[in-house]
Order: structure tokens, then sequence, then C-alpha cells
């Protein structure tokens, strides 16, 4: 395993970043490996700056250990380390106590938060060196400072380098695991350095199974001794510690928060938050614990032999964490490792692993899945379940198969040429003829969204601003005689059946029609997906700017006109806060209308797309109708839908820009003879050489 490593690992990159390359794609690696490492820079003075933002009293609060607070290690009920990690922290929190009597304690904090960021460049630096041959050249330039700084920005990262926390301690032991297994060339030495690594968290002394299985038994056997003799060292020095950490709280369990709170993204704290307990949840706890030992090692001893030495780690990382009775999230930084793994036979597919990995890592999970009850045991676990894909589930291809290096290519077609010569196409863009990964465009849409949402609320509602915009808007619509909101809103008021009829149509069909737009072209006609989908998401972007530059107080929350909110009920007027609504969006977030743009969009798709008559004229009607309900309720001008169609039509327009005409180049291989009967004998069946057709991008490659 060693030798492996140092083949695949240190010594393997050299050949290839050695090779020859023209002066042009240096210059460009060099300089976006510069910005690379600049980012890193600016990365790690943000997450020290968060640290010095932190009140004094909760500079240094998670290490409550002898030496800087008198007692237990486990006396306040915040540290979560071994005995042993007390033991090794003690000299430095004494160095702590009395280094804080003549500098601040602020500097002190820095210098812990130092230490964990440079732990975290080591990490990346030495896992870099540990990707497996063939290493193309950029990814080899590019790869430290990309994952260093995908790790800064990770969950993992920023929890353990945030205020107060025991800083080095998650990150040490991944650190010392990766010097073990890379850079450590004796056995005795690596097995010692992963002995020490599973003093510090215990579970993670199931690297020495792996180390045993692939070959590397001296490691092995260090690494067990290593482990005892530092834990036998921790129970001499500290044995009423040690016994409330291995006995009372079953190696942790419960010690730095509860063990069924989030945090805990292990399989026990899982099964707690199910409402699992008792000797049931521990049984089934202890069964599920061991077949993912089993399953992950198993698979991790394959990916070593196989040379991927890198993967290998990463998931016995997680198998380690998910196994472990209490393994916190600032613990699963082994989760970003596992991108080192190939997944899927064609080229498209190869991304979906990588940013499944990325955003479950850096994202919070209110992002990544909505607020609904039944996504709850989702929502609640998405690092534990994402170790768990990666320890047991995941197909990473080993480096025997025929698609490690060259996976099944994309099938491109070049956009046909725009009827007007000035449009400017991008010479880049590329329209893909085969479906997209359902699972990208699922993130794309839900983290998209949730972005959007995000923006939307935090755009200026200043409501003395907002209103005088109100004021603007319904006088520029007096003058052009089209004031016909409170007309309208007082006519559907007495109108029962008309107000629950628009109430209905405002609150269920906004998202619903969209979606499901979205979903048929997305099985029906892939090419064209991807023109509406763009086309919706950058008049989405395009509405972001105008809750910005212009926020407007809908008819509903205009004092003194008479508008009857007939949606979300009466609002008090002179309370600003409008009730609960306020803290659900930005109230003032109105022009242009979404509702009434994304119902354009809708009804432009389904005439240009629909085969038969009677759906484009219920497309035509969809805006129709929309527009109608955004008035009666009271809750856009007519010109915010103005403001709809603006941002809608400058949507289709920059697609049209971008990509050219909805229509493709397709270069069809013509059949040779009179032979080309077979199933896969294209439409040009007869016409010898290559032939050009001019298709809609959705007839092709449509089901």
């Amino acid at each position: 395993m060693a030798n492996a490593a140092e083949h695949s690992g240190a010594n393997g990159h050299a050949g290839v970043i050695g090779g020859p390359d023209g002066s042009g794609g240096s210059t460009r690696l060099a300089a976006a490996r510069l910005l690379l490492w600049a980012l890193v820079g600016v990365l790690a003075v943000r997450q020290a700056a968060v640290v010095l933002r932190v009140p004094p009293g909760e500079w240094l609060a998670d290490l409550h250990l002898p030496g800087a607070l008198p007692g237990s290690l486990y006396d306040a009920g915040q540290f979560s380390g071994t005995p042993f990690a007390g033991l090794v922290l003690k000299p430095l929190l004494d160095l702590t106590a009395t280094a804080t009597a003549t500098a601040p304690a602020s500097s002190l904090e820095l210098a812990w938060t130092c230490a964990t960021l440079l732990c975290v460049a080591a990490v990346g630096l030495v896992a870099a060196r540990g990707l497996p041959d063939p290493v193309p050249r950029r990814t080899a330039l590019l790869a430290a400072p990309a994952l260093v700084g995908l790790m800064l920005v990770s969950l993992p990262v920023r929890e353990a380098a945030g205020p107060g926390q025991s800083a080095v301690l998650p990150v040490l032991p991944v650190l010392l695991v990766l010097l073990a297994v890379f850079r450590v060339p004796g056995e005795r030495p690596a097995g010692f350095l992963l002995g020490l690594a599973a003093a510090l968290q215990p579970a993670l002394l199931l690297f020495a199974p792996l180390q045993w299985r692939t070959g590397r038994r001296t490691a092995a056997r260090a690494a067990a001794v290593t482990f005892a003799g530092a834990s036998a060292l921790a129970w001499a020095a500290l044995p009423g510690d040690s016994w409330t950490y291995w006995v009372h709280h079953l190696a942790g369990t419960g010690l730095g928060g509860t063990p069924d709170a989030l945090a805990n993204q292990s399989v026990h704290g899982a099964l707690l938050r199910l409402g699992l307990t008792g000797p049931a949840e521990i049984l089934l706890y202890a069964a599920l614990a061991a077949a993912i030992a089993w399953t992950g090692l198993r698979r991790a001893v394959h990916h070593a032999r196989d040379g991927q030495l890198l993967l290998a780690v990463a998931v016995t990382g997680c198998v380690a964490v998910a196994v472990t009775p209490t393994g916190w999230r600032h613990q699963l930084l082994w989760v970003l490792l596992t991108v080192a793994g190939k997944v899927g036979s064609h080229a498209a597919d190869r991304r979906v692993w990588p940013v499944a990995v990325v955003l479950a890592a850096t994202l919070p999970s209110s992002v990544l899945l909505p607020n609904i009850a039944v996504l709850a045991p989702v929502r609640d676990n998405v690092l534990l379940l994402t170790a768990l894909a990666a320890a047991c589930a995941v197909p990473f291809l080993p480096r025997s198969s025929p698609y490690w290096r060259e996976p099944v290519p994309t099938a491109y077609a070049q956009p046909a040429a725009a009827r007007w010569r000035a449009v400017p196409l991008l010479p880049f863009w590329r329209r893909v003829l085969s479906r997209p990964n359902l699972l990208l465009e699922l993130l794309l849409i839900r983290v998209g969204y949730s972005i959007y949402s995000h923006i939307r609320a935090a755009a200026p509602a200043g409501r003395s601003r907002a209103e005088e915009h109100g004021r603007q808007v319904l006088g520029i619509e007096r003058a052009l005689g089209m004031d016909i909101e409170h007309a309208v809103n007082q006519a559907v008021v007495h109108t029962a059946w008309l107000e629950k009829s628009f109430n209905f149509y405002y609150t269920s069909f906004h998202f619903v029609v969209p979606l499901t737009i979205l979903g048929v072209l997305y099985w029906r006609r892939p090419g064209d997906y991807r023109w509406a989908r763009a086309s919706l998401g950058l008049a989405t972007v395009l509405a972001l700017a105008g809750f910005w530059l212009y926020p407007l107080a809908p008819p509903r929350l205009m004092p003194g006109l008479g508008f009857i909110d007939t949606v979300h009920g009466p609002q008090d007027l002179a309370n600003p806060q409008y009730g609960a609504m306020t803290a659900i969006s930005n109230q003032y977030a109105a022009m242009p209308s979404l509702h009434f743009g994304w119902s354009l969009w809708c009804g432009v798709v389904i005439i240009v797309l629909a085969p038969k008559a009677w759906q484009k004229v219920l497309g035509a009607l969809h805006p129709l109708i929309t527009v109608c309900a955004i008035v009666a309720t009271a809750n856009h001008w007519v010109l915010d839908a103005v403001g709809g169609a603006v941002v809608v039509a400058a949507g289709f327009g920059l697609v049209h820009a971008l990509s050219g005409p909805r229509r493709l180049e397709v270069t069809l291989p013509g059949q040779r003879g009179a032979g080309g009967d077979g199933p896969g004998a294209p439409a040009t069946r007869g016409v010898p050489g290559e032939v050009v057709a001019r298709v809609s991008s959705g007839s092709t490659a449509g089901s």
C-alpha cells in the first residue's frame, strides 16, 4: 500500500506535470492556479475575521480543560474529545492561561483558528498528491488550491474553525491519516500516526483493518499498539475523565451536545431523531453499524488494491464517523475527499457525484431540501446520507474500466445561425442533444430557487420608500387610464365564488405549472428543455435586480386606498411588520411580478411547443387568468405584470443571443450503398457522405 501510494500519489504526478505544453496553456494554468490560491487566502482571512467579530466571552469557549478551568474535562459538558486529547491539549491550555495575562484573548483565539486553517491547507495539499494516475496536467496543478478552497467553505471546516471551537482537534486526525498513507515511507511510523489519530477519534481505529487487509500488517499492529498505549496513558493520568468518557458516556456519547442533535451525523443520532429509543434502538444501531463497517471496509480495500488510495481513505473515514455513537458534523471532512472517485460511464454523468458532494458538504440542508415534514428524515441527515452513499452504495469505477480514462462522449450540435447576422453567438456554446442528468437538474433547480429566495428576502424593504414607489405606480396608471385594481378587487370581494377561485389559482398554480412544463420537456424534448430552463432562469435573475432597485408596496399594503387582501387576510397597516407574512418573504418584492412573469413564460413555451391547438389555447389562457388573479387579490399592480412581461422577454432574448434560434445544425452520417436498413440507420438513408440536417432542438433524442 505504501509503494502504491508513492507511485500513484506523491511521485506519480511528476511525469504528468512535466510533459510538453504550449506556453499559452501554461500561462493560463499558472494564472488560474494563482487566482485559486488568492481565493483561498481571502477565504482564510474571512474565517479569521468571523472569529474576531464574536463577543470576548465566547473566545475559547469550547476549551474547558484543566489549566484553563479547574475540574474535570467534561464538567462543562462542551468538550467532546477523548481524555488523551485533553491530556495533549493540557500543556497548550496551561500556556494559554499563562499567556492570557500578557496577550489579549482575541490573539489567542486567532492563533487557534490559524492553526486549524493551516491543518486544512496541509490536508488539501497531501490529498491532492494522492490522486490516482493518470492525472491530467490541469487537474494536477489546480487540484490542491481547489480542494483547499472547497474545504474552507465546507460545513465541517466552518464549524471546526468557528468561534470557541476546539480548533485543530477535528482536522488534525484527518491530516495524520493522510500523512500516514501518502507521505510516511515506513510502516511503523505510519502505524504510529494512525494510532495517534485513533486516540483523538477512536472510530478511526477502523484504519487498522484497512491496513491489515491491504498487506500492511506491521502498520496495522503499530496503530493498534499506539492507540492502546495512548489510551492507557490517559487512564493513568486522568482516571476519572477516562471513566467518564469510556464507561459513563460510552465513548463520548452525549458529550458536546445531545446525541439526537442535528450536529450528530451518525447512524445512532439519526435513529434517535427518528424517535427510536431504548434497547431496540441500541440493537438496531449495532446491527446497522456492523453492516456499514463490513460493507464500507470491503469497498475501501477494493479501492486501495485498485490504486485509488485517496478514495479508500475517504470511504473508511466516512464509515468511521457514521458508525461511531457521536459523529459530529465537524468530523465529516472525509465526505469532501470522496470526490476523488469517478462515477458513470458517460462524460455528462461524471459531474453528478462531485456536485452532489460539494453541495451536501457546503450548503445547509435548508437550501438543499424544502421544509416539508415528509422530507425531514432526509433533510436532517444530508451529510450522513452522503457519507453512507459513498461508503456503501455509489458505484465508483475501477481503474480497469474502459470508461476510466475515456467516458462515452456527449453528443453536441452547433446552434443554427441567427436570422440577424449582427446577433453575436458565443462560439463555445454547444447544445447537448441528450437528456440532461436528472440529479444535477433537481439540485440546480432547488439550490437556484433557494438562492433566489434568500436574495429576494434580503432586498431593500423600507416601508416609506416602497409606499412612495406605490404612489408613483398608481399615478402612472391613472395617467394612462389603467388604474383598475381597486374596482376589480372590490368586485371580486363581493362575489364569493370568484374570490375563492382567484385565491386558489393565485396560491396553487404559481409553482405547479412551471414545474410540470419543465418535467414534460425534460422527458419528451430535452433540447427544448434547456432552452426553456435557461430563459426562465435568466428572467428570474433579472427580476431580482428589480426587487433590489425598486422596492414596491403592492395594493394590499398601501394604506388609505381601501384594498382588501383576499389571500392573506386583513393586514394591520399600522403595524410595520404586517403580521406573520413579513417573516416569510419580502412583501415589497413586487416589481416585476414573477407570478405573472412565470405564467407568461409557461404560456409562451406551450404555444411554441405544444402540438395540439387546444393545448395552445390553454397555454394562452394561463397568463390571462394569472394577471386577473394578481390584480383581483390586490397582490400586484397592473404595471407589475408589465414588468414581469419585460423580464421574460429579456430572458428569451438573452438565450437567443447566446445560443441562436432553437433550431440546431446536426451533422448526421449518411449511408453508403444500399444496405442501410439496420436499426441504427438514420433518416438520410441512401445519401452518400455526410449531410447537415437543420432540426428543432426538441425533435432530436426526444425520448
